[in-house]
């Protein structure tokens, strides 16, 4: 394995490379194969060269890539529609990325806001959040670690404790000028952070006592990867205006999406926002391909029953084990909190032919793929907990 002089030094990369996959295994450029605990970072759900996925990407390649927004893509509408049955949503817009979804989230917050006579709304955020890398969701995002260097940052976002409901209550006291609040879930980049059951709830209620949106960014935990088609259908009467999609959606092919209901629906027109790749032909059919399989093979039900299994078997495992603070999930979402920062167990870990992260600096993170069986997790299991034993 070389190593090009040419790469900006964006990413402090691991020492090993891929040429292939399958299910939820990678083999490295050496022929070693690694279980893969972490699917790139949430996004192959259905496991590395899935044969339905590939053929998609196919066929769709030797009939029509892309066009453009300037036309009807017919492919784009049958995702919209499938999506917004699937939420309970009206309206989508399709991006690339992410970070890309929760841009269109928070200028479509900043032109409602508009609409409803602020001058310069804000929109509410958590700390420890993360909602991407560009200028605006690097603002939005609670973390100075990521910010430091890059200001001046994007203005107009007040910042409250994350699963604190009574900052956000004080908030709206005393801020007349808040639109939106934008807030996820479950706090992936942050350390797999689960807030109280009713918090979403909560914020629902604030937001229709207030005229604000309520925009959940579900790029992580989206599209099953709590055990629910969307980590709020957990929660009772947290339904999101704006709900932004990506990671899995595609299961590796870039495609991003922010949903919008009722009057954030109609918030936008044209001209207002658009994408030149956004929503292609390629990048929508293999998305179709994804719901459906995700759908037919029941693997929203998977990860519920295997994320248990994990977490239960964890909190068997490590539970009275010095050194470790913390063991939490919600479906194949789990995060394992150690008293001290542990990077080095990443590597560790490939030692024994598993794939882990490791965020916020002292949690494990395990977001492994919704075909998962419970020999799979077994292995997951013994690999972690050996290794956290043996270096505390």
């Amino acid at each position: 394995m070389s190593n090009s002089n040419h790469l900006m030094s964006t990413y402090a990369r691991l020492p090993v490379a891929f040429k292939s996959g399958r299910s939820v295994y990678l083999t490295d450029t050496d022929g070693k194969e690694y279980l893969d605990a972490i699917c790139g970072i949430a996004v192959c759900g259905l496991g590395h060269a899935h044969p339905d996925i590939a053929a998609a990407i196919a066929d769709q390649a030797k009939t029509l890539v892309h066009t453009s927004n300037l036309y009807e893509i017919p492919h784009q509408t049958e995702l919209g529609d499938k999506l917004c049955e699937l939420a309970h949503m009206d309206k989508v817009f399709f991006s690339n990325s992410g970070a890309e979804a929760n841009e269109a989230a928070i200028k479509l917050a900043r032109l409602y806001g508009k609409q409803q006579g602020i001058e310069r709304p804000n929109i509410i955020v958590t700390n420890g959040s993360f909602h991407g890398r560009t200028m605006a969701t690097l603002s939005a995002t609670g973390n100075r670690k990521v910010q430091a260097g890059f200001e001046p940052l994007v203005d107009g976002f007040v910042r409250v404790p994350y699963n604190d409901i009574e900052a956000i209550k004080k908030i709206a006291e005393t801020n007349s000028d808040v639109s939106a609040i934008l807030v996820e879930p479950v706090q992936g980049e942050g350390g797999v952070v689960i807030p109280d059951a009713d918090y979403l709830s909560q914020i629902r209620v604030l937001c229709d006592e207030n005229n604000w949106l309520m925009m959940l960014d579900e790029i992580q935990t989206g599209l099953g990867r709590t055990g629910k088609w969307f980590a709020h259908q957990h929660a009772s009467d947290a339904k999101p205006d704006v709900m932004t999609l990506a990671k899995a959606l595609g299961n590796g092919v870039p495609i991003g999406a922010c949903l919008a209901a009722g009057k954030a629906s109609v918030v936008f027109s044209p001209g207002n926002h658009g994408s030149t790749f956004g929503g292609n032909p390629l990048a929508t059919r293999v998305a179709l391909t994804v719901l459906e399989l995700i759908e037919t093979q029941n693997l929203c039900n998977n990860a519920a029953n295997m994320g248990d299994y994990l977490l239960k078997q964890f909190k068997l495992e490590l539970g009275d084990v010095e050194g470790v603070a913390d063991v939490r999930g919600l479906g194949l979402m789990i995060g394992i909190e150690l008293n001290q920062d542990c990077p080095e167990l990443v590597k560790l870990a490939m030692e024994y032919d598993l794939l882990i992260n490791v965020t916020a600096g002292n949690t494990i993170r395990l977001l492994p793929a919704l075909i998962t069986t419970k020999q799979q997790a077994d292995t997951i299991i013994k690999v972690v907990s050996i290794l956290i034993k043996t270096s505390r």
